[in-house]
C-alpha cells in the first residue's frame, strides 16, 4: 500500500477513534456507574451532610407533613391553627436532618429511588415513578411525640409519596437507557479497535501513537467542558433559586466519576504524547551519534574534482 494512502487511512481511523472517546466515556460511566444501585448510593451518601441538600429535603418533608395534616387540623374544632404547628414541625425536621438517623434514611431513600427508576426503565408498563417519604416522616413524628408536641400522633405517615418522574418521561428515558446499555460497551471497544487499526496501518507508528494520544486528551477536555456546560444549563432550568445549591451538589455527585475519567483521559493522553516525542528525540540523537564522521583528508580531493 502506498505511504500516502496508509497515512490517510491511519488519520481517518485515529480521528474517528478520538471522536468516539468522549461519547464512549459518557456512556460507560452512566451504564456501569449510575445504573448500579450500590455505586449510586455510595455517590449520593456524602450529600446527607451537605447543608443545601439538608435544607431542600427539610422543605419537602415539612411541606408534605403540613399538607397531609392540614385537612385534619381544619376539621377539628378544638385543634390549633396549622400555622401554630408549623414552627415545631420545621424545627423537628431540620434537627432530624443533622442526625445519623437521617443519613440512614437518606441512603435508604436513594436506594428506593434508584430501584424504582431501574424497575420503571426495564419494565414495559407505563407508570409514574414515586418515592415514599414515610420512613423520614415516621422519624419526625416520633421526635415530635417524644417532645410532647400536640397533635403529633395525628401526623400521617402512609401518604407522603412524592412523584419523581411522570409516566410520559419514563417512556422517553427508557429508549435512551436501552441505547446507553448498548453504547456503554460498544463505543469504548470501537474506539480502542479503531485506534489500534489506525496505528497498525500508519507508515510511522510513533507519530500515529502521538496523534492518538493527543486526540484522546482533546476528547477528555471536551468531555470535561460538556460536563461544566451541562451543570450550568441544569441549574438555569431550576426556577427556584433557593434549590439551586442543592441541585448543584447533586449534579456534582452524579458527575464526579465522569469528571475524574475526563481528566484521566487528558493526563494519560498528554503523558503518552510527551513520551512519544521524547523517545523520538532520543532516537534521533542516537542515529546522529552513530553516523560515521566525514574524512577531512578527502575534502580537498572532492574540491579539486
Amino acid at each position: 500500500m502506498p505511504t500516502r494512502l496508509r497515512n490517510a487511512l491511519s488519520a481517518a481511523l485515529i480521528a474517528l477513534s478520538c471522536l468516539l472517546v468522549p461519547f464512549g466515556a459518557l456512556a460507560a460511566c452512566v451504564t456501569y456507574g449510575l445504573a448500579d444501585t450500590g455505586r449510586y448510593v455510595t455517590a449520593m451518601a456524602p450529600l446527607a451532610a451537605d447543608p443545601a441538600v439538608q435544607g431542600a429535603v427539610a422543605d419537602s418533608v415539612e411541606a408534605g407533613i403540613l399538607d397531609e395534616v392540614g385537612d385534619r387540623l381544619e376539621a377539628s374544632r378544638t385543634a390549633p391553627e396549622p400555622g401554630s404547628v408549623r414552627p415545631f414541625v420545621a424545627d423537628a425536621v431540620r434537627s432530624f436532618t443533622r442526625t445519623d438517623a437521617f443519613r440512614t434514611a437518606w441512603d435508604a431513600g436513594n436506594r428506593a429511588v434508584h430501584d424504582a427508576m431501574l424497575r420503571a426503565l426495564r419494565d414495559d408498563r407505563e407508570r409514574a415513578v414515586t418515592v415514599d417519604l414515610a420512613p423520614i416522616t415516621a422519624q419526625v413524628k416520633r421526635r415530635l411525640t417524644d417532645d410532647h408536641i400536640e397533635l403529633a400522633e395525628r401526623i400521617p405517615v402512609e401518604h407522603t409519596e412524592v412523584p419523581v418522574l411522570p409516566a410520559d418521561e419514563v417512556a422517553r428515558l427508557r429508549k435512551g437507557y436501552d441505547v446507553l446499555e448498548v453504547a456503554g460497551f460498544w463505543l469504548p471497544v470501537s474506539a480502542a479497535v479503531l485506534a489500534a487499526a489506525g496505528i497498525a496501518v500508519a507508515a510511522c507508528r510513533r507519530r500515529a501513537v502521538t496523534a492518538t494520544a493527543l486526540g484522546t486528551a482533546l476528547g477528555g477536555a471536551l468531555l470535561a467542558l460538556a460536563v461544566a456546560i451541562g451543570r450550568r444549563l441544569t441549574l438555569a432550568d431550576i426556577g427556584e433559586a433557593a434549590h439551586r445549591p442543592a441541585a448543584g451538589a447533586i449534579y456534582d455527585a452524579l458527575t464526579q466519576t465522569l469528571r475524574t475519567v475526563s481528566w484521566l483521559l487528558v493526563v494519560l493522553g498528554l503523558t503518552v504524547a510527551l513520551a512519544c516525542r521524547l523517545t523520538e528525540y532520543l532516537a534521533r540523537r542516537r542515529r546522529a551519534s552513530a553516523a560515521p564522521a566525514a574524512d577531512p583528508a578527502q575534502e580537498p580531493t572532492r574540491a579539486r574534482v
